[in-house]
Parts: C-alpha cells; structure tokens; sequence
C-alpha cells in the first residue's frame, strides 16, 4: 500500500514571518487521522529552510527542498549541497523541475546525476518529468517522460526507487491554471510506473508517483482517486493554508 504524499513547493516566495503563519494555520488544520494517512512535506526557498524546519518540528510535516547541486563542497558561487540541505533538517529534495529544466539549463543527465548525488547523501529525491504543449501536440509525450526517466535509470542503475518518488508535471500545465484531465493524468502515470517496472517489481508496486500541475482544492479529489496517482507535487495552492488542507484531505479519500 503506497502511503499518499502531498508535497508544496513554494518556489521563490515567502519570508519568516510568512512561513510562521502559513506552517502553523496548515498545523492547525491537520488532524491526527489526516497526517497519518497522508504525508506532508513543505519545500520552501533555500533562506528559509532551517527556520521553516524548525516550525515544523513539533508538526508531522516534513521538510525539502527544492534543487541541490551535484558536489559536496567546494567552490560553486550560489550552489547548496546534499550535505548543507541535511544539516537544515531536509529529508526531502525536488530534482528536476520543469522551470530548473526550462529556465537553468537543467538536462536529462544533470537530473540523473542530482538524482544519485541527492540518493547517495541520504535525502530522497523527488524526480519531475514531463512534456511540454508542443511535445504533446506533436504526439511524443510518452517518448519524453521516458527518456527522462531512463536518465535517471542511467545514472542510478534504478536503485534509487521504490524510496524515490517521480512527480508528473505537464509542462502546459504548471502555473497556467490548466490541469491535465484526471484521463490523460492517469494515462501518464500508468506509463511511468510501467518505465519502472524495467527497474523491478518492487520499483513499479512501490513508487510514489505524484501529479504537479495547477491542483487545486476543486480538482484534487478526481485526480488522486485514479489508481496509479499517489498525491501531489503543489505549486500555488501550496502558499495557501486552507487550499493546502483541502488537497491533503482529498488525497486521503
């Protein structure tokens, strides 16, 4: 039985106090029954993560991040490790996000090799893949989620899964207010876990697989009733206390 996860990235926004607010209202709004059905993992900005951590520590919710850079240590202007996101309290880290594919260069082999650096360190990588409007227009959606991921197959001979989860993030969809039908959600996410069973059975029976793209508390329910959707990876609603609440409760239905 894979345990939900409902995962918010916060991307660039946010301060302390904004943190302290929203960290305590999500706080407040988790029962008991809730945070042990599902689990609740809060990714904020890197300046705000150690404080943001220790928020949550008297919480069930758990920290991430949301990028980390392949070395250890060394002389990487602007860059944070593996081991610098742990000593902040992160167990978590999102590996290869569109916008880090799409506007930082990130390529299929980086997200593989930050996929390993995150796995070998002792954080658990959430892996993105997705295609963009184009790609699907084109009719090679399948053709991209797989090379994605057979990257990351690449670069960790796969035994970075079933602990890793692969969130599914249509591109189109991320921050445009459209949302890929709980159909073609589905579609994505039997594909993947199919890619996985070329790792194992265990991979494809066990991984989590998240849908990311524009969940809000109206659509969630749809989306994580289908049978291979594990919760989400959320972006705006994330920022939201009682919108954030509500997809939780929805991926526990």
């Amino acid at each position: 039985m894979r345990r939900p996860m409902v995962a918010g990235n916060w991307k660039m926004n946010g301060n302390r106090e904004m943190a302290g607010n929203l960290i305590s209202e999500i706080d407040r709004g988790l029962s008991v029954e809730l945070a042990t059905s599902v689990e609740v993992l809060v990714c904020p900005p890197y300046v705000l993560l150690e404080s943001t951590g220790a928020l949550c520590s008297d919480t069930p919710m758990k920290l991430g991040a949301q990028n980390l850079d392949i070395h250890e240590s060394g002389a990487f202007t602007g860059e944070i490790s593996g081991p610098m996101l742990l000593d902040c309290g992160c167990e978590y880290v999102i590996v290869g996000h569109s916008e880090r594919r799409a506007l930082f260069g990130d390529t299929d082999e980086l997200v593989g090799i930050k996929t390993r650096a995150a796995f070998e360190k002792g954080l658990v990588p959430i892996v993105c893949v997705g295609e963009t409007q184009e790609e699907r227009e084109k009719g090679v959606m399948a053709n991209v989620v797989s090379r994605q991921l057979e990257a990351v197959f690449s670069e960790t001979q796969g035994n970075v899964f079933p602990k890793a989860l692969v969130a599914y993030e249509p591109v189109w969809a991320i921050g445009t207010g459209l949302t890929a039908s709980e159909a073609q959600a589905q579609e994505v996410h039997a594909l993947i876990r199919e890619r996985l069973s070329q790792v194992s059975a265990e991979a494809a029976d066990s991984t989590r697989i998240l849908y990311g793209g524009s969940v809000k508390p109206e659509n969630a329910e749809g989306l994580f009733g289908q049978p291979d959707i594990d919760g989400g990876l959320i972006g705006g609603a994330s920022l939201h206390a009682q919108d954030f609440i509500d997809i939780i409760s929805a991926a526990k239905s």
